[in-house]
């Protein structure tokens, strides 16, 4: 069986992600995706928060979450962006939640940095893409947020080595 998460490395103080050749001696954790090479931040958020996401290589997809999405199995109700308890945006340029995808027109300059906004309390969340400092709106989400919402990130296709 193909555990995705057992070629994932952490480093960087848990700052960055990678792909690695070789599987990784994990044990169990319940918080842990069992099948989606995904892994989400430590820390809930629940106010005005901006951060920016690099990466190299080309497959991933950058959203935000409920603690309590589904860790276990294969179907959609454990992507990011896939249900209704996240929202995402993926490296070409498709912003997604509960299953359902827009599409959204690729800037004139391809990134590989993508600032996100969100202001819980109004219920927004904002993707930017960012080059050379400036900042160009891709999408927003509009939602009444309940609680508080976890940064995660999904990376498959994504050559060894190539880092989020």
């Amino acid at each position: 069986t193909f555990l995705p998460f057992l070629k994932l490395i952490l480093f960087e103080g848990n700052r960055k992600v990678r792909r690695a050749e070789e599987e990784q001696l994990y044990s169990d954790h319940p918080e842990r995706f069992e099948k989606w090479s995904q892994v989400l931040c430590r820390e809930g958020l629940s106010g005005r928060c901006y951060w920016e996401v690099e990466w190299t290589g080309q497959e991933i997809r950058i959203g935000v979450t409920y603690k309590g999405i589904c860790r276990r199995g294969l179907g959609y109700e454990c992507g990011i962006g896939h249900n209704d308890m996240s929202w995402s945006l993926s490296y070409h340029y498709i912003a997604r939640h509960s299953n359902k995808t827009i599409t959204i027109p690729v800037p004139s300059v391809y990134s590989y940095r993508v600032g996100v906004y969100l202001d819980w309390p109004a219920g927004t969340l904002s993707f930017y893409s960012v080059c050379s400092g400036t900042l160009t709106h891709l999408y927003t989400f509009h939602a009444t947020f309940t609680e508080a919402l976890y940064p995660g990130f999904r990376v498959w296709n994504v050559p060894e080595g190539d880092s989020l």
